[in-house]
């Protein structure tokens, strides 16, 4: 089994930034993708970034040139640095993961999601 461990929400003022950070640990053979995903109120669920095992990435429209997205491979881990915030930044961000595990097979899993507030 997999989980996917996130931190680093929080309430934050226009124009700040925050890093959120999402952590996957148990039967990991190899990780095809990490990424992140939000949901805002009345909304539904959106990519924001994913970074794939060639260390490609994408991200959405309303992010490009503010977010940046990384990964530690030693650590499994993804990271998500958010500059200049805006209020239409605000939602219920989630990580994701295409991981193989053992025994051997693609799963994707999801964290528990971390509310990121952009408010004065």
């Amino acid at each position: 089994q997999v989980q996917l461990v996130e931190s680093g929400g929080g309430l934050v003022q226009p124009g700040g930034s925050l890093r959120l950070s999402c952590a996957a640990s148990g039967s990991i053979l190899s990780i095809n993708s990490m990424g992140w995903y939000r949901q805002a109120p009345g909304k539904q669920r959106e990519l924001v970034a994913v970074i794939r095992s060639d260390d490609s990435t994408n991200f959405a429209d309303s992010v490009e040139g503010r977010f940046t997205i990384s990964r530690d491979n030693a650590k499994n881990t993804v990271y998500l640095q958010m500059d200049s915030l805006k209020p239409e930044d605000t939602a219920v961000y989630y990580c994701h993961a295409e991981i193989v595990g053992i025994p051997i097979e693609v799963t994707d899993y999801w964290g528990q999601g971390t509310q990121v507030t952009v408010s004065a």
